[in-house]
């Protein structure tokens, strides 16, 4: 249970560093709320999953599945680039992901 609270809060992790991009500086009061709602959930959700999941894992998983998502989803709603190098990266992010699964 612990594992899936954390891919969850993962999750929001991306809404609310996706969030960032329109909020317009937080001048935008609904992005706004929603960006700071996600913010809160994300630090929340981890903090129930650190409660039986190593602190180090637990932080490791959680920026990374917020990180790759956030690249991931840049690429698709930003027009970002999709080079190789940054889709071999995202990969590498991944694979630590599953290695620090996998050790746990």
């Amino acid at each position: 249970m612990a594992w899936l609270i954390l891919v969850i809060a993962g999750l929001f992790e991306i809404v609310w560093a996706i969030g960032l991009k329109y909020t317009q500086g937080f001048t935008l009061f609904i992005p706004s709320a929603i960006t700071v709602a996600a913010m809160i959930a994300s630090v929340l959700l981890l903090g129930f999953a650190v409660r039986s999941l190593p602190i180090g894992t637990a932080y490791a998983v959680w920026t990374g599945i917020g990180a790759a998502g956030t690249v991931i989803i840049g690429i698709l709603l930003f027009d970002e680039p999709a080079t190789w190098l940054r889709l071999a990266s995202i990969g590498l992010v991944l694979a630590g992901i599953a290695g620090l699964k996998l050790a746990s």
